[in-house]
């Protein structure tokens, strides 16, 4: 069975969709704002981002998140200055709502998982996409990954930075 690799957004596109603008409350805009960069300037995995709880967010002055991967691999991750800024921003914003302020989690829901969902940021995902002029079909959070390491790769980046930086034990992955 072929496996298909999705296609990474330009960096235009991906710039567009960060800084694209949304309706609602702006605590939920610094949210998804700040799942992107984790997504697309950490390269981190969906189910990485939404399974952080508070005491993973990252202390101010620090650039590095300990991440636990796929097998229960643990990494850290450098966050760039605009995934730490977005995580400053949305935690403060988050700070002053009464959402689930008891929740461990980073990314609180009321749902049964007492976190944000792949499904639901997907959702959120497409509609922002869609909103700033992408085609909620180019957009997905695997596609934010994969244009991290695109990205990467494509300004000189070395393969096994790439790797090691995703939590690849492969490196043909």
């Amino acid at each position: 069975i072929p496996h298909s690799v999705p296609k990474p957004l330009t960096i235009d596109k991906a710039k567009a969709l960060v800084e694209g603008e949304a309706d609602g409350d702006d605590w939920i805009r610094a949210r998804d704002v700040a799942v992107m960069l984790l997504l697309y300037g950490a390269g981190l995995r969906i189910s990485e981002a939404l399974g952080l709880t508070r005491r993973d967010a990252p202390l101010p002055g620090r650039d590095v998140l300990r991440i636990t991967g796929k097998g229960g691999k643990e990494r850290l991750v450098p966050l760039n200055d605009a995934a730490n800024t977005a995580m400053r921003e949305y935690l403060a914003l988050l700070s002053e709502t009464s959402r689930n302020q008891k929740s461990k989690w980073l990314f609180p829901s009321f749902g049964e998982a007492g976190h944000l969902t792949r499904q639901h940021f997907a959702r959120e995902l497409k509609t922002l996409a869609s909103a700033t002029g992408l085609r909620p079909t180019q957009v997905s959070p695997h596609v934010l990954r994969h244009a991290f390491a695109s990205h990467l790769l494509h300004n000189g980046a070395d393969l096994r930075v790439v790797q090691t930086l995703l939590g690849h034990a492969d490196i043909s992955t």
